[in-house]
């Protein structure tokens, strides 16, 4: 299943840009382009590297919700049903495509902001947590994707299914803080699931542990993650 989903990724162009090069086009843009209109009282890099780690996670959720539906919707479902496929393993192979992706994707993400100047002051242990949370990210976002592609009842409608989740780190703390927003924004940025998540990366890339984000953060992470697991699951089990 992991074999053949990196096939049909390598294949798509517009999920290959997306979900690779994007992220990095991002960066480039808000930071060598736009990072001095914005005040921070940081180095604009070190403030915007971890809102672009969670953005380079959110870009590449349209075509994983597309694939997942296409399975469903073009009758390979009924083939592997007839085959010595576990059930399981199609959507597990769905999820660790989507995990190494965005590994890839952050690994550009931080090589890009090196390049720009950036220097955290994390240790060992920091990276450590770092790593941790980027992998609960990204294995709980995969999930909540792939239920949102088993729910759409086609491709098309799959793909915009993700759009929400794209856009939610822009009314985030991940471009400029949360105060800075307008009434509203502000508290709605303070108060998503993706402000606490991104604000435990800075901190932990800043040398120190944001006690009360990094619980929030954890506990964001295992409420969507268990939701989109079980919804996932019941839906390919119906569908199936």
């Amino acid at each position: 299943m992991l074999r053949r989903n990196f096939k049909h990724v390598l294949r798509n162009p517009v999920a290959v840009f997306n979900g690779l090069l994007f992220p990095v086009i991002i960066m480039l843009m808000f930071v060598y382009v736009l990072g001095d209109a914005f005040s921070v009282g940081a180095d604009y890099v070190d403030y915007a590297t971890p809102g672009m780690v969670l953005l380079a996670v959110c870009y590449g959720l349209s075509s994983t919700a597309v694939a997942v539906n296409s399975d469903m919707t073009k009758g390979i479902i009924n083939r592997f049903k007839v085959m010595d496929v576990s059930r399981g393993a199609v959507l597990t192979g769905h999820v660790i495509t989507s995990m190494l992706g965005n590994v890839i994707a952050i690994a550009g993400i931080f090589g890009t902001a090196f390049a720009l100047g950036f220097r955290p002051s994390a240790s060992f242990a920091d990276w450590l947590g770092v790593i941790g949370l980027v992998l609960l990210l990204s294995f709980t976002i995969s999930w909540f994707t792939i239920a949102l592609g088993l729910a759409a009842k086609t491709p098309e409608s799959a793909g915009m299914a993700g759009v929400p989740l794209v856009m939610l780190p822009f009314f985030s703390s991940a471009i400029v803080p949360a105060e800075k927003m307008g009434p509203g924004v502000r508290q709605f940025a303070e108060y998503q699931p993706f402000t606490p998540i991104i604000e435990t990366l800075r901190g932990l890339l800043a040398g120190s542990v944001p006690t009360g984000s990094a619980i929030a953060a954890v506990c964001w992470c295992a409420g969507i993650g268990l939701t989109g697991y079980l919804w996932a699951s019941s839906t390919f089990n119906r569908r199936a």
